[in-house]
């Protein structure tokens, strides 16, 4: 009894929504998160763990494609498209759960 008490609950996905230009991941509390986009590629780490999903999503009138999987570090979320990616992600406390957004758009061409 009391080490459930004490052992805090693990940190999990719960839910994937796709938003316009973007995702929003719902997680049972905040994880710590280390996010980059690299070669137009946006890949975020999260302490946390969750059933992989996959699928597409809106940018710019054009779908790039996602995927969230248990990597070595927590769980990995990938965006991709066939053109350079960029954007922006924020996380925020609703009633006690972790909202996490997500917003990707076209990078401008060079």
């Amino acid at each position: 009894m009391i080490g459930k008490v004490s052992t805090p609950e693990p940190r999990s996905l719960d839910r994937i929504e796709i938003q316009p230009a973007g995702l929003v991941l719902w997680f049972n509390q905040e994880p710590k998160v280390h996010g980059e986009f690299t070669n137009g590629t946006l890949a975020i780490v999260f302490d946390a763990h969750g059933r992989p999903g996959a699928g597409q999503l809106p940018v710019d009138g054009r779908q790039a494609n996602w995927k969230v999987q248990q990597g070595d570090q927590g769980l990995l979320l990938t965006v991709i498209a066939a053109r350079a990616l960029q954007g922006d992600w924020s996380g925020t406390d609703v009633d006690g759960r972790w909202r996490f957004e997500v917003k990707v758009r076209e990078a401008p061409a060079p």
